[in-house]
């Protein structure tokens, strides 16, 4: 079978490697004789599956005793609601900035949870090609928190520094997570879905400071306290997913060498593809250049229908869904941790192959021209 590069926004790709160990173990899991899909999760070997992947979160995040790391369902959209419920109260000051798509669903749920919202700054003025400045993050000083998306699929921008605000944050973290270091000494909690960068669809990572966590008498399984107690476990947990996520954790420490590692080959990767970008006639992007996402490289040909026939041109050499988000308009490439430097030489060379194809192209159509005209 002839290999193929996946350029989707999620689910990300997992490393072969990873792919080989899950074939391996598919039937036989810790020589327990069953799948892993079968264990239950009342078992010893799933206890130690979930502590283990919890130990090494913490490991990655350099989480001290005063947080608490929670493996969760529902996808980071459930955060939306969740995080605002467990760190504010009905009608207390919470802060957003808006940076596109996935932070205005943040905002629209947090109004849901009837707290008193306030879009402290907004890239919608610009499009959403640029964040807004640090300079401009002005929180309300009795807010409970300040919320972020520190990477935007949509519109291809990341914070690439994090406000120094008197006022704590609450990351979405779901599409940059463990590709680079993000300090958090000034975050009250950071959530993100695994499926982008460490692992699949169904597991959802919360860190969240001891301190920051209110007793609001919430619904139980609306209460970060309720999966505290009982260890990620106080409903089946998805240990399938849990265990991929495991193995990606593996893999980042042991195969890439950790999150410092990690973070320079994002950057060189990203780094091929808008030199290329930058260096082409026909590519472009309009993206703030201090802003542009190492995750999701958001890019255009210039109308639809060119897009869409380079979108076409790449299928044919094995390079997959490179379309944008129905939301958005144009091209992406996201570049998640499983994307490896030669996949992206391979879409930074059907990149130089196209235009060199429509300049040929070109070229010919304008001879045909002249000679008709001489005759």
């Amino acid at each position: 079978m002839t290999p193929t590069h996946s350029y989707s926004d999620g689910q990300g790709p997992l490393p072969t490697a990873v792919l080989n160990q899950i074939q391996d173990e598919m039937f036989n899991y810790s020589n327990s004789g069953k799948s892993i899909m079968e264990l239950s999760h009342k078992s010893i070997l799933a206890r130690d599956l979930i502590d283990d992947t919890v130990e090494r979160l913490r490991k990655s995040l350099r989480l001290d005793d005063a947080w608490d790391l929670l493996l969760l369902q529902g996808g980071a959209s459930q955060q939306f609601v969740m995080a605002p419920l467990n760190l504010s109260k009905e009608f207390d000051k919470v802060d957003y900035v808006d940076s596109g798509y996935w932070s205005q669903q943040a905002i629209s749920e947090a109004r849901h949870c009837a707290r008193n919202v306030s879009i402290i700054a907004s890239g919608e003025n610009q499009h959403y090609q640029a964040l807004p400045s640090i300079d401009t993050l002005n929180s309300r000083a009795d807010a409970r928190y300040l919320h972020l998306c520190t990477n935007n699929t949509v519109m291809g921008t990341q914070w690439h520094q994090l406000p120094d605000s008197p006022t704590p944050l609450l990351l979405d973290a779901s599409s940059d997570f463990l590709s680079r270091d993000i300090p958090l000494e000034n975050v009250n909690c950071l959530y993100a879905h695994a499926q982008k960068n460490i692992g699949l669809a169904g597991v959802t990572v919360v860190a969240v400071r001891k301190r920051a966590i209110l007793n609001n008498n919430l619904p139980a399984y609306l209460d970060y306290m309720s999966h505290i107690t009982a260890g990620s476990s106080y409903h089946t947990p998805p240990l399938f997913s849990i265990y991929v996520t495991n193995l990606m954790l593996k893999w980042l420490e042991e195969q890439i060498g950790g999150l410092s590692s990690m973070e320079e080959i994002n950057r060189q990767k990203a780094k091929l593809i808008y030199d290329a970008i930058d260096d082409s006639r026909l590519f472009r992007t309009h993206v703030n250049e201090s802003d542009r996402s190492l995750m999701n490289v958001v890019f255009s040909t210039g109308n639809s229908i060119s897009d869409e026939a380079f979108a076409m041109y790449c299928k044919g050499r094995g390079i997959n869904t490179i379309e944008l988000h129905p939301r958005g308009t144009g091209l992406r490439a996201s570049l998640y941790n499983a994307i490896t430097i030669d996949d992206v030489q391979s879409l930074v060379t059907a990149m130089h192959m196209y235009q060199l194809t429509l300049s040929s192209l070109f070229f010919e159509s304008a001879g045909v021209r002249e000679a008709r005209f001489t005759q």
